[in-house]
Formats: C-alpha cells, sequence, structure tokens
C-alpha cells in the first residue's frame, strides 16, 4: 500500500502530479480530459461545485493539480497537517482511523465527485482528524491549501458547499451511532451493503460488484469479522449476493432485508 509519505514527496518533485493545464496524448490523457469536461459540464455531480457556471467550474478544476493511484494508497494520514483539498473523480476512498492500540477503524466511504481533506478550508490551520485511503485506479484533483483559500476569496460558495458537505457528515456521524441502538447486527451489515452498493459499486451483469473484504464491512457494521463472514454466508445462501475473494455481488439487495423487503439506504 502507498503511504502519504510518498505522496508527499512526489508532490514535492512534481513527479506524477500534472496541473490540468498541460497538453496530454495517449489513452491516459484521453480519459482524463473527458473525466473533467464531465465535471465541467455538470454530468459527474460534484457537490464542492454545486452552483457554479461552466465557466467557473473550469476556472476552479484549472487550478487544481491531478493525481492518479495504480495500487491501493493511503494519501491522507490522521494528524498530518490539512494543507491539501481532494477531490475524487474515478475510484472510490474511505476514511479510517488508526486507535492508540493499532486497530484500523473504518469510517464514511466515498464515491466520484465526493471530496476529503475540507479541514484545509479552516482559516485557522489544523491537522486531518482521520485517514484516507483511495483504491487502486482512482484519480483524484489536488488543491493545496493557500490555492483553496485564494479560491474561496472568489467564490465564497465553494465555502458554502464545503459547509453543506461537513453537515451531511455529521448527519452520517448520527445515524451510524443511532443504528448501534436500533438496528441489529444483520440489519447494519445489509444497510452497509446497500449503501456501499449504490456509492461505490460497479454494474456488471448479475448485480453490482464492490470491492471490499469482511474485515472492511465488519469495521464499517461495528461487528466482529466473525459475525461479519457468518452473515455474508447467509446472505449467499438467500440469494442476496454472491461472495468472492475480495469483492461482493449484490444480486438482489431486497432479499437483504426479509421481514419488510424495504430498501433503505445506510449512511455508515
Amino acid at each position: 500500500m502507498g503511504t502519504d509519505k510518498q505522496f508527499n514527496s512526489d508532490i514535492g518533485s512534481d513527479s506524477g502530479r500534472e496541473p490540468i493545464g498541460l497538453p496530454e496524448f495517449g489513452r491516459d490523457g484521453s480519459r482524463r480530459r473527458s473525466h473533467l469536461a464531465a465535471l465541467e459540464d455538470g454530468q459527474i455531480r460534484a457537490r464542492l461545485l454545486h452552483g457554479f457556471l461552466r465557466h467557473e467550474r473550469h476556472a476552479i478544476l484549472s487550478t487544481a493539480s491531478y493525481r492518479q493511484f495504480t495500487r491501493d494508497s493511503v494519501i491522507v494520514n490522521q494528524g498530518d497537517p490539512a494543507d491539501r483539498l481532494f477531490l475524487l473523480i474515478k475510484g472510490s476512498a474511505r476514511f479510517f482511523f488508526l486507535t492508540p492500540d493499532g486497530k484500523k477503524v473504518y469510517l464514511h466511504w466515498l464515491a466520484r465527485g465526493e471530496i476529503f481533506g475540507g479541514a484545509s478550508l479552516l482559516t485557522d490551520p489544523a491537522t486531518f482528524l482521520v485517514s484516507t485511503e483511495v483504491s487502486a485506479g482512482s484519480q483524484v484533483l489536488v488543491w493545496m491549501r493557500d490555492v483553496v483559500h485564494s479560491l474561496a476569496t472568489i467564490y465564497p460558495r465553494l465555502s458554502e458547499n464545503a459547509l453543506s458537505i461537513a453537515n451531511d457528515f455529521l448527519v452520517w456521524f448520527l445515524a451510524s451511532h443511532l443504528s448501534l441502538i436500533c438496528n441489529t447486527a444483520r440489519e447494519r451489515l445489509a444497510h452497509v451493503l446497500v449503501s456501499l452498493a449504490d456509492g461505490i459499486g460497479q454494474q456488471c451483469p448479475g448485480g453490482v460488484r464492490i470491492d471490499v473484504t469482511n474485515e472492511q464491512l465488519a469495521n464499517t457494521a461495528n461487528i466482529t469479522v466473525f459475525t461479519a463472514s457468518r452473515l455474508l454466508r447467509e446472505f449467499q445462501r438467500s440469494g442476496a449476493i454472491m461472495k468472492s475473494r475480495g469483492n461482493i455481488l449484490v444480486c438482489n439487495p431486497q432479499r437483504l432485508f426479509p421481514k419488510n423487503g424495504n430498501l433503505q439506504i445506510a449512511t455508515g
């Protein structure tokens, strides 16, 4: 797994980090331009850019740098200075927290169009509260803190959008804690599967594929790995999912909720 130290080193040497305005060639460059055009046109929904006109989106995006990751990589470490803002334009990411005894606790999952590193928008210097890792093949846009502050001065709506996103994180935090009181382990895991399928799943024949391990699901649903494995076997026997190493195919999400058959999108 890549590390944030390596990421910082790359930025310092400008290796693998390209200003958006540079000419690009080849298939990767074409895909990159396609993602940026989709952001400018609003085809990729990015709440950070909500309410901006196309030329304003272009101006904001043109100040970012581009990064792609060929393997799972930790690009933000908790406790580090919050000096960068990230916009995920391809792939998925997840917040996690390392406890004092070294346990990795997964928190919120991020899909294309979402941001992380929002603390870089604060007036006073801050640190990252949690770490963030991206999946293999992910692509992000990166703004350094001084650039973010300059943009927020020119476009105050950036800060308003960031506040709206922060409010949603608070809603997720509340919902995840209430679920510990209101929901059984089975219900929590079912909600997590539906939420991930909706947020970061890939459509494929037979359902929606989620690249996730049993340990990650267990941490997200606040259950043990043993319980997660047992429940996943039950879900598979019911025809709700198909499990293979490192991924799950959600085939029939209604069967995850046998009592009422109603789908409810989870927030944690």
